[in-house]
């Protein structure tokens, strides 16, 4: 132990009345150092001759005038209250190696120390040093390495408490008297530890234990030894706090099994608890639940991915609070989650659970003032672990989970075997529309729009058709649900685009006053290159500006309504014209139609097969439109009546079957050439 010497300052006199003076005459006649130290004001109120010789100090005033604290390091000073501790709650007697600073000079002295009540009541140190210690310098170095690591050293009694305990173990364990069994928070480490002391003699294991600072976890090391002062068995014990480092592990771990936003399990621990499941014995029937949220995509882009993150933590957190200890929910990526449950007994079992999540997860959510209104779809998939592919499981689910969003979302559906060939024949057209996109087999059809007024044809839609090798003429009900989840939608529409601007370019060359009109799809429309195409197209020779339309639809206008305005301003400057197709079906609001550069409103064909009972809708749109100086579209127009009435109501234009089919591009020309004959007439 170091205590440093610091030579007499001024400095307020020890008060000497503290020590009963009478008392300590025997020991000023003493020949070996005899000292008292003051623990709280780290001076030295008493001290013999032969201390003071010791001390390398003139006199005993001159030594009790001496500050013991300065230069004292930290590990002394907590040893020595230690100590105080110590004679407080026992009459304890230590013997240790001291090394003393007197002058800054080293001297090593075995001291025997003990407690002293002073006449304050306060707890003082008596020492006596009985003799100097000279020793080899590798064994003193060793005792003050003892002192000052902050491992935990303990030589405790096979039966009993602590027989000795380094300062670092002390400040952990501040009771000397407790037993090795009473630090483990888990009685089942200590039951461990003794179990293999007496096996081998050593055991090493990462316990929890009970410190002055709560709980605290340490990396254990014990040795069965004799105690060297009396030879009965004992254990020696090091201790390192590694709490930091287990708690950095632990969070590790949780963080290489969880998903970050929902706290929910990823997809690399649910395959490895697949993996366990599949080794018992007897594998639990199991059936997983595959869902995601519905248009959730749009939940992003009208209220932000800050609502988008709280309705997926939400969600996760109320599948958790319905699911048994046994079951598990996964979030695979984006808005995909999956539930496995095991143990599962009927198919009506699991219908009744699946509607109990249904209904507890599409309760409306809320994000500070807005309100969320959510729905998600469900495909199931029931199977036995290690019986099974869970590949191929997987495979069903989201096939199952397909179905639930072709039959219009917000529903649970069961995997079959028909589905099963319905997704191979999807898988199919897959495959053949990335060989149909390379070769160009997409062709345009256009259906006319007659001015009502007039009986003119004004305008045209270009449409997709697939032309395929062997099948011929392929609808796009058929392919373009496919294009969109796989994204081929971005190279269609661009091959779309430059097909229509084509055709426009070549009848505007050849004197046909036709205003063309062609969809961009949403997922088009965010492509990042979407505008650097359509400049493309803008800069070629013969471009009719302000004769090519762009359709979109409402959805598209959800979102930053800034970014959004400004992508479409520039989109109007190249010469394009900008519509609203299907109008009326979106989450309608009816504001920005007047923030935005629009151009034209296409009626919706729902509200044109619903004439007359649907008259005071599209007579609302009618006004909106000429408020904004927008032209009018009714799509879908199947009957005399239907465009008799559109024509009393003053909507400029009109497309459907009752006027014609969409048709080649010649034979287009044939019927555009016709109708507008016998309107001049």
């Amino acid at each position: 132990m170091k205590i440093a010497s610091i030579q007499p300052r001024d400095t307020d006199a020890f008060d000497l009345h503290l020590l009963d003076h009478e008392g300590f005459e025997i020991a000023r006649k003493l020949q070996v150092p005899v000292w008292v130290y003051d623990i709280d004001k780290a001076r030295i109120p008493f001290a013999n001759a032969a201390a003071c010789k010791l001390w390398q100090a003139e006199s005993e005033a001159e030594l009790s005038a001496r500050n013991m604290g300065d230069g004292m390091s930290s590990t002394v000073a907590k040893r020595l209250k230690q100590y105080q501790n110590d004679f407080i709650e026992t009459s304890a007697t230590f013997t240790e190696l001291w090394t003393l600073y007197p002058n800054g000079k080293p001297q090593n002295v075995m001291v025997v120390y003990s407690g002293l009540r002073l006449a304050d009541g306060r707890m003082a140190m008596l020492c006596e040093a009985i003799n100097t210690f000279e020793d080899e310098p590798e064994n003193v170095r060793s005792a003050e390495a003892l002192l000052h690591t902050d491992v935990m050293i303990m030589l405790i009694g096979e039966d009993g408490p602590a027989l000795y305990m380094n300062p670092a173990a002390r400040n952990v364990v501040p009771n000397i008297r407790k037993e090795l069994q009473s630090l483990f928070v888990d009685p089942t480490d200590h039951a461990d530890l003794i179990i293999a002391l007496s096996a081998t003699g050593e055991h090493r294991l990462v316990a929890e234990v009970h410190t002055a600072n709560g709980n605290r976890w340490f990396d254990i090391s014990a040795k069965t030894c004799s105690d060297a002062a009396t030879g009965a068995p004992a254990i020696l014990v090091t201790a390192i706090d590694v709490s930091e480092l287990k708690m950095a592990r632990d969070k590790a771990r949780y963080l290489a099994d969880r998903d970050l936003l929902t706290g929910c399990y990823n997809r690399s621990f649910l395959q490895s608890h697949l993996t366990y499941l599949s080794t018992l014995d007897a594998p639990p029937q199991c059936a997983i639940i595959f869902f995601d949220v519905d248009r959730f995509k749009q939940i992003n882009d009208r209220f932000g991915h800050e609502v988008g993150d709280t309705v997926l933590r939400q969600i996760s957190n109320r599948a958790r609070g319905l699911i048994r200890n046994c079951d598990m929910i996964t979030r695979l990526g984006g808005d995909e989650f999956l539930i496995l449950l095991e143990g599962i007994g009927s198919i009506e079992e699991i219908d009744q659970r699946v509607e109990e999540l249904r209904d507890v997860i599409s309760k409306p959510i809320f994000h500070e003032a807005t309100r969320i209104n959510v729905t998600v779809s469900m495909g199931i998939s029931v199977f036995t672990p290690g019986q099974a592919d869970f590949t191929e499981v997987m495979r069903h689910a989201d096939i199952a989970l397909y179905a639930s969003k072709e039959a219009g979302r917000n529903r649970a559906t069961h995997f079959n075997e028909d589905m099963g060939r319905a997704a191979q024949q999807r898988n199919q057209i897959e495959e053949e529309l990335k060989t149909a996109l390379k070769r160009r087999e997409f062709v345009l059809f256009y259906q006319p729009r007659v001015d009502l007024r007039s009986g003119r044809v004004v305008s045209v839609e270009g449409l997709v058709r697939w032309n395929h090798p062997t099948r011929g003429l392929v609808m796009p009900d058929t392919f373009i649900p496919v294009c969109e989840e796989t994204g081929m939608i971005e190279d269609l529409g661009r091959e779309v685009l430059e097909v229509g601007c084509g055709q426009a370019i070549a009848w505007h060359a050849a004197g046909y006053d036709f205003e063309v009109s062609l969809n961009i799809s949403p997922r088009q429309f965010a492509d990042k290159h979407l505008l650097r195409t359509l400049y493309t197209l803008a800069q070629k020779p013969g471009f009719p500006k302000g004769k090519i339309e762009l359709e979109i639809t409402e959805n598209v206008l959800f979102g930053d309504d800034r970014i959004i305005a400004k992508k479409l301003q520039t989109i109007t400057k190249m010469g394009y014209r900008i519509a609203i197709d299907d109008f009326g079906t979106g989450y309608s609001n009816l504001s920005y139609i007047s923030r935005f550069p629009l151009n034209c409103l296409k009626i919706d064909r729902s509200f044109v097969d619903q004439l007359p009972s649907s008259g005071p809708i599209i007579s609302l749109i009618l006004t909106l439109a000429h408020q904004i100086g927008a032209i009018v579209v009714a799509e879908g127009v199947e009957t005399e009546e239907q465009r008799d009435w559109l024509a009393n109501q003053d909507c400029e234009q009109a497309q459907g079957y009752f006027l014609s089919r969409p048709v080649p591009p010649v034979q287009f020309l044939e019927f555009a050439e016709q109708l507008n004959a016998q309107a001049e007439q």
